[in-house]
């Protein structure tokens, strides 16, 4: 049996990790490409996974080659984000682990490649769960995160931003995306990821551990306070 190091805090991404937000790119995305008759395929879809905003807009302009800037693809975005992101549900199995994890006082925190202002919009019906983390850390908008993932400045900063600084090994990470997990290994930490089903294995074969829904994690095997019930 694999066995894992014991962890003290957590650190969870936001998008396609706590909220269905992927989804909800993925249609935002779309339109703008059926815009200029284009379609928004799964393989540029995971090239865009868990970049920071203007990475994956050069990303999917120069991929399905459309006639616009990053800025004009970013406007277009914006203008979609208060229809699309009011719509956000937290995924299965996130909120009885970070209601479990609080009670238990493990500390918890975010670390997102969102910008702060689509943030508050994903997160403005959920305030009670979102309340029961520590901290976030919008990579895009802090000043300490000097690139995005899959450098590890995002989960580095996250890290030290816990009021007794734990180091790397003591930290579990949850992803979604490949990049992602990357970050989040070369910052040191160990990392659970929840891959979209769609995704190749080929993706997730770094991952600490991978799991098929937030609902399959067991605390116990890093260490941290087991469920009382069993779902």
């Amino acid at each position: 049996m694999v066995t894992f190091k014991p962890v003290t805090h957590v650190i969870f991404d936001m998008d396609g990790l706590i909220f269905d937000s992927e989804v909800l790119y993925t249609e935002m995305y779309q339109a703008i490409a059926s815009r200029y008759g284009k379609t928004f395929t799964w393989d540029v879809k995971v090239q865009c996974l868990g970049k920071v905003s203007d990475d994956s807009a050069r990303i999917f302009i120069d991929r399905l080659q459309l006639p616009i800037t990053i800025q004009e693809f970013n406007d277009s975005f914006n203008e979609l984000c208060g229809e699309y992101f009011l719509r956000t549900k937290v995924l299965p199995g996130v909120e009885r682990l970070v209601r479990h994890l609080n009670s238990h006082k493990v500390p918890i925190a975010i670390a997102t490649s969102s910008k702060k202002e689509t943030f508050d919009i994903k997160t403005k019906n959920h305030q009670e769960i979102i309340g029961l983390f520590n901290h976030f850390v919008c990579g895009p908008n802090d000043p300490e995160v000097k690139r995005g993932k899959p450098a590890p400045d995002v989960f580095l900063v996250c890290a030290q931003r816990f009021a007794d600084k734990p180091p790397p090994e003591k930290i579990l990470v949850f992803e979604d995306s490949p990049t992602g997990v990357q970050g989040a290994l070369a910052a040191g930490m160990q990392v659970v990821m929840v891959p979209d089903s769609r995704l190749d294995p080929e993706f997730s074969k770094d991952a600490t551990l991978v799991i098929n829904s937030m609902k399959d994690f067991q605390p116990e095997l890093f260490g941290l306070p087991p469920f009382e019930e069993k779902l």
